[in-house]
C-alpha cells in the first residue's frame, strides 16, 4: 500500500502528513505559514518537514498539496492569494518536485477538501456533491458525478463570493453583500459589533456560546446567520439540484444553533427544485479534510 505525501497550506499554519492511499493518516506535522517570510521560506519548511516524514523509512509514492486559490492546478502556480501576499507567481509543483524528485499533485484548498470528503467521508460515488466550509472564509468544491467541477481556465468556482444583498456590507473581492461578507465566522463577529460597539467578542464562537447562555444579542447573530446560511444553500441547491451538501469548517461546529432556520430558508425559497431530496450533512473528515483531500488529488492524478 503506497503512502503520500499531504501538504495542506494555510493562511496561518501549513500541515503536512504521509497519507496511507486507505486513508489513514500514519504521521503529521505542523508549522505557522508565517506568509510575510516569503513563498521560498515556506517551501524550505515544507521539503523539511516532508523529508522528517520520511526519515522514519515511510516511503513517499508523490506529493499531493491544497492551497488557496486562485492558482493553477495544472502548474500548480499560485495568483494573488489575499492570505498569502507576496507569493504570486510561485510555482508549488516545481519547488517541490525539484527538492523532493517525486511527482507533485497541486489542488485548490476547497477543492481538495471536497475530493477527500467524497472518498472518505460521505463517501458518494455518483450523482452531484457540494462540500462548502464556512469558517474564516466560505468555499467549496462541486463534483458531478464523481468528477470535480472545473470552470473556465481550470479556474476553482467561488461559491462564497455569490452577490446575496447589493447593500450588504463590502468584501475584499469587490462585491457587497457577498456570502462571505454576511455568513462567515468574521461576518458574524463585524455585524455584532455594528450592533454592540462595546461588545467584547472576537471570534463565531464566543458569539455561539453567548447565545447558549441565552444573550438576546447573540440569539439575533446566530437567527442572522442561520438565514444567510440558508439562503446561500438555497442558490446552490437551486442552481445544481445536488444529491447531497457536506457543511465543514470551524462555524459548523456549532451548527445545531442555526441549522433549523437555514433549512426553513431553504424549504421557502427552493420550490423549482426537490430540495427535499438534497441530503445536506456535516462534514465528517473535520481538520483533517484537508491533508486526506491533498492525497486524494494526488491519487486521482498519478495512481
Amino acid at each position: 500500500m503506497i503512502t503520500i505525501g499531504s501538504v495542506d497550506i494555510g493562511g496561518t499554519k501549513i500541515a503536512v502528513g504521509a497519507i496511507r492511499e486507505d486513508g489513514r493518516i500514519v504521521k503529521r506535522l505542523e508549522c505557522p505559514t508565517e506568509p510575510e517570510k516569503g513563498f521560498q521560506h515556506a517551501m524550505q519548511r515544507i521539503i523539511a518537514m516532508l523529508r522528517d516524514l520520511s526519515a522514519g523509512g515511510t516511503k513517499l509514492a508523490g506529493i499531493g498539496v491544497g492551497c488557496p486559490g486562485p492558482l493553477n492546478p495544472f502548474t500548480g502556480v499560485i495568483g494573488e492569494v489575499g492570505t498569502l501576499p507576496g507569493w504570486q507567481g510561485g510555482s508549488l509543483a516545481a519547488e517541490l518536485q525539484s527538492g523532493l524528485d517525486l511527482r507533485v499533485a497541486v489542488e485548490n484548498d476547497a477543492d481538495a477538501a471536497a475530493l477527500g470528503e467524497a472518498r472518505w467521508g460521505t463517501e458518494i460515488a455518483s450523482g452531484t456533491f457540494i462540500y462548502v466550509t464556512i469558517s474564516t472564509g466560505i468555499g467549496g468544491g462541486i463534483l458531478l458525478g464523481g468528477q470535480l467541477y472545473r470552470g473556465v481556465d481550470g479556474a476553482h468556482p467561488e461559491i462564497g463570493h455569490q452577490v446575496l444583498d447589493n447593500s450588504g456590507p463590502q468584501c475584499y473581492c469587490g462585491a457587497r453583500g457577498c456570502w462571505e461578507s454576511l455568513a462567515s465566522g468574521p461576518a458574524m463577529v463585524s455585524w455584532m459589533r455594528e450592533q454592540n460597539p462595546d461588545a467584547q467578542v472576537s471570534t463565531a464562537s464566543e458569539i455561539c456560546d453567548g447565545a447558549r447562555r441565552g444573550d438576546p444579542l447573540a440569539l439575533q447573530g446566530v437567527e442572522r446567520e442561520g438565514y444567510y446560511l440558508g439562503l446561500g444553500l438555497a442558490n446552490l441547491i437551486t442552481l445544481f439540484a445536488p444529491d447531497r451538501i457536506a457543511l465543514g469548517g470551524g462555524v459548523m461546529k456549532s451548527s445545531s444553533l442555526f441549522m433549523d432556520t437555514a433549512r426553513g430558508v431553504i424549504r421557502d425559497i427552493c420550490t423549482q427544485v426537490p430540495s427535499g431530496k438534497t441530503h445536506i450533512t456535516l462534514a465528517s473528515l473535520g481538520p483533517d479534510a484537508g491533508l486526506l483531500g491533498a492525497a486524494q488529488a494526488w491519487l486521482l492524478r498519478h495512481r
